[in-house]
Order: structure tokens, then C-alpha cells, then sequence
């Protein structure tokens, strides 16, 4: 079944830079586009970054834009979130998700990641 696991989250100042991992299993990862979403403490879930299935279509969220960059290894069914310029407010749980269409499409998230940006 499909599986989802993110890590690398964890404590950083501002300004600085982080990197985080989706392992992924249970599908065919190279077909699929996948995303990052983030969700801070009392606020929706939101989308931060999508990447083609192939690694060469991607686009993010204003809020994160120049900063953040989303790559994939299909080869090792890896999906990455590299972070730089941390500011607080990207404080959050960030989560992997696969929107996943076989006879019907069905929504996939891992467990989420924590990421706080504190000095």
C-alpha cells in the first residue's frame, strides 16, 4: 500500500537552511507528480511546492518562492524539500502527498515532518 514517510524536520534559526525527505513506496513514484504541503499551528493546511513526475515541471507558493527548492530521485522513490533563508513563519508540519489515480483518485499524505524556526 502506499506509504509516505517524511523526515529531516527539526530546530533551526532564522535565516538558515534545512532540508527535508519523502521516502516513498507502495506505487510506481516515477508516474506520479507529488507535492509539499505545510500546516502551522492553527492554520489550514497549505501547498509549498509541486514537481512533475519526470523532476522537470515545478512551481511553489509565493511565500516560498526563491527559497525553497522541490527535486525528486526516482531512481531511490525520494522526494526532497531543500530550505534556505528560514524565517519563522515557515514554522509548521510539512507533509509529503500523492494525489493518486488508479480506478479512482485518492489523496495520500505521510505523517509530517516538524520544522521550527526559532533562534
Amino acid at each position: 500500500q502506499v506509504q509516505l514517510v517524511e523526515s529531516g524536520g527539526g530546530l533551526v534559526q532564522p535565516g538558515g537552511s534545512l532540508s527535508l525527505s519523502c521516502a516513498a513506496s507502495g506505487f510506481n513514484f516515477m508516474m506520479y507528480a507529488m507535492n509539499w504541503y505545510r500546516q502551522a499551528p492553527g492554520k489550514e493546511r497549505e501547498l509549498v511546492a509541486t514537481i512533475g513526475h519526470t523532476g522537470g515541471a515545478t512551481n511553489y507558493a509565493d511565500s516560498v518562492r526563491d527559497r525553497f527548492t522541490i527535486s525528486r530521485d526516482n531512481a531511490k522513490n525520494t522526494l526532497y524539500l531543500r530550505m534556505s533563508s528560514l524565517r519563522p513563519e515557515d514554522t509548521a508540519v510539512y507533509y509529503c502527498q500523492l494525489y493518486y489515480c488508479t480506478t479512482i483518485c485518492q489523496t495520500f499524505w505521510g505523517q509530517g515532518t516538524q520544522v521550527t524556526v526559532s533562534s
